[in-house]
């Protein structure tokens, strides 16, 4: 069945923030910016992110079990440019960027104004994406700032 045009136009409707998703798996670490990310229940703490399923930090958050939410402020342009734009496959993202890690060992930004660290709980598959469940171990707050909204004229002009 054919993707009515009107069904795409009204998803765009749907806000969404922006955020760096980062995983380590052994001795490498990496990162993806996704704009699909959500809570989904308090107790305990879950969040869910959609993640492509050809996208190298798939394979990495479902080998090894851990990824962090990193959210982005307003001014963070280029960082949502600098992982959403090169694959981890060939590329070091984190070459040249400060980071911390937690709980899990996946990175945390220290450019964010807010992280999750978490574990999988749980992982659905959805289409061309899967969704991972995962579990809050630690988070934080940065530095105050309101979360960056996903705008497609903004990051590709």
């Amino acid at each position: 069945m054919a993707l009515k045009p009107e069904i795409n136009l009204a998803q765009k409707k749907i806000i969404n923030g922006l955020y760096v998703i980062s995983t380590k798996l052994g001795n490498k670490v990496n990162a993806m910016t996704a704009a699909w990310v959500s809570r989904v229940s308090f107790k305990p703490p879950l969040v869910m992110v959609a993640v492509g399923k050809t996208r190298f930090s798939h394979h990495m958050i479902k080998e090894s079990g851990v990824f962090a939410i990193n959210v982005l402020g307003p001014d963070n342009i280029d960082m949502v440019k600098h992982f959403g734009f090169k694959s981890g496959a060939t590329t070091d993202k984190f070459a040249g960027i400060d980071y911390n890690t937690k709980v899990t060992g996946a990175p945390i930004l220290t450019d964010c104004i807010a992280w999750l660290d978490c574990k999988v709980s749980g992982c659905h598959d959805a289409g061309d994406h899967t969704l991972f469940v995962g579990e809050i171990l630690d988070g934080g707050i940065v530095r105050e700032g309101e979360t960056m909204v996903y705008k497609r004229e903004e990051i590709f002009g």
